[in-house]
């Protein structure tokens, strides 16, 4: 078998199976196959009421930081300045990925929620650098730091924070805009968690460069996260085979259904992170009713691997040249 990652959707094929309509038509239209309208409206509000306290908080956040001169406050505050962004773009492709499919998008608006989820994890790049960088120019001039304003706006966004992380994380863990929403709310936890820790030692000992210091520890973290979610949008873009998932065990899953000679020319890749798809093409053993083994492999695959899309070509005798091994994964282009 060749490398796992190559997953790419379908050309052209002469005999694709479709059980119901027609791919111009707009899928879920027809075919069986929804792509329209798959996305709850749970995760949707869930992703808009964290974004509206989120957004209130901010506020006060930044007015904190501001008179007390913290600059772990002043960060997180930027920070959940671009959450608040980063949720509504996230609220926006919930909304706009429950849009039924078109001619002109047969697939729908799914992967506008991969656009913000990409979007989101570059906004975190940049706001961690940031506050590095001012990090840096307070080990330079140090600012006097007011820890008891401080520590009480930190709280308050700790108590907001983890309220936030509650409520999406009981949502859908699969799907990247929601994972990316719900780590832009982890990485203002931490940082109202750092703000706290700064303010009790400045209370206790008056150490100044703490704030900072913290600052930049989260930074850190919060780096790591947004390179998680950009690497998962980028794989889904790219077409690659969905994270857990890889080519040659779906291929050995397929040979295994009765009726099965040999699997070819297998693509797997998904819409976004959750709503998997798969095209190959199939040989049968003499005999063996078409429609009964894809079903079977179908129901097989679902099971498996949550793969909900399928497109199974059945090829004639001879298709393949004498010495072709019964199981490969290749770019058929």
């Amino acid at each position: 078998m060749t490398a796992k990652g190559d997953a790419h959707p379908p050309h052209d094929h002469a005999r694709h199976d479709h059980p119901e309509g027609s791919h111009t038509s707009g899928h879920g239209q027809g075919d069986g196959h929804d792509h329209g309208v798959s996305v709850t409206e749970d995760s949707q509000r869930r992703v808009f009421w964290v974004m509206v306290f989120t957004a209130v908080y901010m506020v006060a956040q930044a007015t904190g930081g501001w008179l007390s001169g913290s600059l772990a406050l002043i960060a997180d505050a930027g920070h959940m300045l671009s959450d608040t962004v980063a949720l509504f773009l996230s609220w926006m492709a919930f909304r706009l990925s429950r849009r039924p499919s078109d001619e002109m998008r047969t697939f729908g608006y799914h992967r506008f929620q991969v656009l913000a989820a990409l979007a989101n994890g570059a906004t975190l790049f940049l706001i961690a650098i940031w506050v590095c960088y001012e990090a840096v120019q307070r080990f330079a001039e140090p600012v006097e730091v007011l820890g008891g304003p401080m520590l009480i706006v930190a709280f308050i966004g700790l108590l907001v924070n983890i309220g936030g992380f509650l409520v999406l994380r009981a949502g859908d863990s699969r799907n990247v805009n929601m994972r990316s929403a719900l780590l832009h709310v982890m990485g203002d936890l931490l940082g109202s968690v750092a703000a706290i820790s700064a303010a009790l030692i400045i209370l206790a000992t008056g150490w100044m460069p703490i704030d900072p210091i913290l600052s930049v520890f989260v930074s850190l973290l919060i780096l790591r996260s947004a390179w998680s979610i950009i690497a998962s949008a980028f794989n889904i873009l790219m077409e690659g085979v969905p994270e857990g998932l890889e080519g040659p065990v779906v291929a050995q899953e397929i040979d295994a259904v009765e009726g099965v000679a040999g699997v070819h020319h297998i693509h797997v890749w998904g819409l976004t992170g959750e709503k998997l798809m798969a095209s190959f093409h199939l040989e049968l053993k003499p005999g063996v009713p078409a429609g009964q083994v894809k079903a079977a492999v179908r129901a097989r695959l679902l099971t498996r691997f949550g793969i909900g899309h399928v497109t199974i070509e059945v090829d004639e005798p001879g298709d393949h040249p004498e010495g072709t091994p019964p199981l490969f994964v290749t770019a058929d282009h």
